[in-house]
């Protein structure tokens, strides 16, 4: 399919605009056409479409713009999030990086089945660690954990989990392990992007092959309570902790959140 024109067309019109804070005249018309170039060169249907912007009023954050872009490719959603001096450079740096990781998405959904191992270099999501948002700075007897999310994950590849982590924007994703029926943690290197592939202590894999994929190995996932989990996380100045439950044997991430508070996301064994 033609990279020139979408199929079926997209009305720019119905790109939809939020503005979570005081912006620069003119910043959500920037970014409503910005991202409508984006969408110009898609080749996947685009169902939904979406640019989020906000100037946080904190005089003391070095990079108080942030803009967040999402787009629906016929059912699967492309995400980039960043944060900028400037809300202009916001939108600039949001849609540059949403288009990479469309381009990439759409390689990948269109390669051939034998190109099922790509490269560590293939995998650099694009983004410098400096255009990645900071979470508020709560003072820590205020935070507290106001999301939890637990879902039953279904199993796959290394490969196709760094597809999912690419394509979402996160920091990071939670995933069922084929290769070890096992949950698993892949995330990109704020240094060099390469992958990193976490799995629980002592974790064994089927047929004794080191199947990490392009990934490379991080820390295993220890056995810790909640509690200890967060400590972990403010200690050790992670955006995330990848430990396995003591409770249930579940495997759980917990995470900082953008609003300085924590969330805590679980995989059910």
């Amino acid at each position: 399919m033609s990279r020139d024109v979408i199929r079926p067309e997209f009305d720019r019109s119905a790109i939809g605009v939020v503005v979570l804070g005081g912006l620069t005249e003119g910043a959500a018309e920037y970014a409503r056409d910005k991202l409508g170039l984006v969408i110009d060169r898609v080749a996947e249907p685009v169902l939904f479409a979406e640019v989020k912007l906000e100037v946080a009023r904190d005089p003391a954050r070095e990079r108080p713009a942030s803009a967040e872009a999402v787009v629906d490719l016929n059912g699967h959603l492309v995400r980039a999030h960043v944060a900028a001096s400037q809300i202009f450079e916001a939108v600039d740096l949001v849609t540059d990086s949403l288009e990479r990781r469309v381009r990439r998405y759409e390689s990948r959904l269109h390669q051939e089945p034998q190109d099922d191992r790509p490269t560590v270099h293939e995998w650099r999501h694009g983004d410098r660690p400096e255009q990645r948002p900071t979470y508020f700075p709560l003072p820590r007897d205020e935070r507290e954990i106001v999301r939890r999310k637990t879902f039953d994950a279904t199993p796959m590849t290394v490969v196709e989990a760094a597809s999912e982590l690419d394509r979402s924007g996160h920091d990071f994703f939670l995933f069922r392990e084929a290769a070890t029926s096992a949950p698993a943690v892949v995330s990109f290197d704020s240094e060099s992007g390469s992958l990193r592939l976490q799995r629980p202590e002592g974790t064994s894999v089927d047929g004794g092959a080191d199947a990490t994929g392009p990934a490379r190995l991080g820390p295993p996932a220890p056995r810790l309570e909640e509690l200890d989990a967060v400590e972990r996380l403010e200690a050790g100045g992670e955006r995330y902790v990848f430990y396995i439950d003591s409770d249930t044997g579940d495997g759980t991430v917990a995470y900082h959140r953008y609003d300085g508070n924590w969330g805590v996301i679980t995989s059910r064994v």
